[in-house]
């Protein structure tokens, strides 16, 4: 048997994705910048799926600006307000994905921004009472937090943090690639600047990714080079994964109550399992709450062990692919810096197992029993 429990990382491409994508991939080839009818085609199809994920988040279609990525949707909104707006301050957390962490170190580094970190407590949850200390009397700053935690599973109150942000008139970037398609997304409710999407995550294609900028906060371009994407990200769109991201975010709304009902027990059903099969195993920050954390992920620590290093190895020998922190390191293996964070020092072993729609209790079983037997 084979388990793929890394979803987190990517998910698999959903054949209703496919069968969106094949068309466009087949006959329509033509450049949506082009003016001939070839181009128009296609700049069509592209209107209808901004169209579509526009409508789906509550946005206006002119608010969605397609990227390759959550991570230069990331790095867009971050670079560029610093740029646009003049900002020298910016408040993030040491939990932050690399492509806002290494960003805003970047920032700093070079002198161009003042980097200050918000306090987290001994699970990981940013103190938003801290945010509004720092926010309280300081220039104009940006504010970088991410809604759903990619290694610990942790959930930011978004709406709280907004507020915060909004009576400070901080501009606030926060992370949505880890709860694009897996939480509603009201963006006219929500007092954020920026939000970001990542298809690969939700069951669409790898490489395209979208970023939703406010009215308010209109930023220059980060990437130069042509008048696409009106006049805010040069390059050719890619159209079959812009598709493919639109039908993608359509089915995860359209079946979202079921599969959060599916995934959430299985997450409940692998925790009983962990517990009864393994003596000292835990949960690291708040994964196992499953009001406060993210549905799709459990974080678990495993007890001191021999077999600690070769851990996700002899998993993967077994058909078990799961994953030790974040994938985004290029298999690179220099630890988890979100669990350094919280655990200095600590040598137990650590997995992530995160879930979709696909997985099974029978595998939730084969993982645990697989698991049980390097911890006997």
């Amino acid at each position: 048997m084979n388990a793929y429990f890394d979803n987190a990382a990517t998910t698999p491409l959903d054949p209703e994705v496919l069968e969106a994508m094949l068309p466009i991939m087949k006959d329509q080839f033509g450049n949506p910048s082009s003016i001939h009818s070839y181009g128009r085609k296609v700049r069509s199809v592209l209107e209808r799926a901004r169209k579509s994920i526009a409508a789906i988040l509550n946005a206006a279609p002119a608010e969605i600006f397609f990227t390759s990525g959550g991570t230069e949707a990331d790095n867009t909104a971050i670079l560029s307000s610093v740029a646009t707006f003049g900002l020298t301050r910016a408040i993030t957390s040491r939990l932050e994905h690399h492509a806002v962490l290494h960003t805003l170190e970047f920032l700093a580094k070079a002198g161009q921004i003042t980097l200050q970190f918000v306090k987290t407590d001994e699970m990981g949850q940013v103190d938003l009472s801290d945010l509004e200390r720092l926010l309280a009397g300081q220039p104009r700053t940006l504010v970088s937090l991410m809604h759903g935690n990619n290694e610990l599973g942790n959930l930011l109150n978004i709406e709280e943090a907004g507020e915060i942000c909004a009576r400070h008139q901080a501009i606030f970037h926060c992370d949505t690639v880890q709860t694009m398609g897996h939480y509603p997304h009201d963006l006219q409710a929500l007092k954020t600047h920026f939000i970001v999407g990542s298809a690969h995550k939700f069951h669409g294609p790898k490489g395209v990714g979208f970023l939703y900028m406010s009215p308010e906060a209109k930023l220059n371009p980060f990437i130069h080079g042509g008048a696409q994407e009106r006049n805010m990200r040069g390059g050719t769109e890619n159209v079959y994964g812009i598709v493919g991201m639109a039908k993608a975010l359509e089915i995860a709304y359209r079946d979202m109550d079921a599969h959060r009902k599916h995934i959430q027990n299985l997450k409940g059903y692998m925790m009983e399992r962990l517990a009864q099969r393994i003596d000292g195993v835990s949960f690291n920050g708040l994964s196992a709450d499953l009001d406060k954390s993210l549905y799709t992920v459990l974080s678990v620590s495993l007890p001191e062990s021999d077999i600690s290093d070769m851990l996700l190895f002899n998993l993967d020998i077994d058909g078990i692919a799961v994953s030790g922190g974040s994938a985004c390191a290029s298999g690179t293996d220099v630890g988890s810096h979100v669990l350094n964070e919280l655990y200095p020092g600590s040598q137990r072993a650590n997995v992530r197992f995160s879930f979709s729609k696909y997985n099974t209790e029978a595998e939730v079983d084969y993982a645990v029993e697989k698991l049980a037997l390097l911890y006997p």
